[in-house]
């Protein structure tokens, strides 16, 4: 894979981490809600513990792609600083 490539996929991958992070409330809240829709209603608490892990998978998903493209991105500068040097 050339080294352009894992700037674009790291760029990528940091814009969606990005996003998850940012609008993990939306996410989570709009996927409980279509939950509570399919179950036809439920227990406030039980709505509530569903909105809660929606929201932290979201976080958790988002942080993971973030720091992985963050990373990729910053190995790919490297790797294009050393050849420029050469």
């Amino acid at each position: 894979m050339k080294k352009e490539n894992f700037m674009i996929l790291g760029s990528i991958l940091t814009v969606t981490g990005f996003i998850l992070l940012f609008f993990s409330t939306n996410f989570g809240t709009s996927i409980a809600n279509s939950w509570l829709h399919q179950q036809g209603g439920a227990d406030t608490s039980m709505y509530h513990l569903m909105i809660k892990s929606y929201i932290n998978n979201f976080l958790v998903t988002g942080g993971i792609l973030f720091g992985i493209g963050l990373s990729t991105v910053i190995i790919a500068c490297f790797q294009f600083a050393n050849i420029r040097e050469r």
